[in-house]
């Protein structure tokens, strides 16, 4: 079975079938993924908005340092919870990004896992940045769950 019938046993796009997964089918499977996550966990995180795109714009990718655009597959923007100050004259809702196209090359390249559970990762080490873990700290994390 290839990579394609096995998206398409998953998830299935009666209007395009051949066409890549749209920045809606992969805002579909991160709302899912969040669904998923435990009440406790998302009434912590209910402020944080959600945004698919494309790409990283290019501001973001220069003050990241980063040249490839595919390199970037989710972000987080805000002021993580251990942060964050009554004193603080109101702070911008914080967001996580997911980057369709990275995700998408991301999930082609390994061909060993399924869209849903790499779109569901990323969201989960994006919504980490919002409690403060650091990406080496979520690294460590799922490494013992795996």
């Amino acid at each position: 079975m290839t990579q394609a019938s096995t998206y398409c046993e998953v998830m299935t796009f009666p209007s395009a079938p051949q066409a890549a997964p749209s920045l809606d089918d992969i805002e579909t499977l991160a709302r899912q993924a969040w669904e998923t996550m435990p009440a406790e966990l998302r009434a912590l995180a209910s402020g944080i908005v959600f945004r698919v795109e494309d790409f990283a714009d290019e501001e973001t990718l220069t003050e990241l340092g980063i040249e490839d655009p595919f390199e970037l597959s989710g972000l987080y923007h805000g002021v993580d919870l251990t942060q964050q100050s009554i004193a603080d004259p109101r702070p911008s809702a914080p967001m996580v990004f997911l980057y369709r196209r990275a995700i998408l090359d991301e999930w082609i390249e390994r061909g060993d896992v399924a869209l849903a559970e790499l779109v569901a990762h990323v969201l989960v080490h994006e919504v980490g940045h919002h409690f403060g873990l650091s990406d080496e700290r979520m690294d460590e994390i799922l490494e013992r769950a795996d």
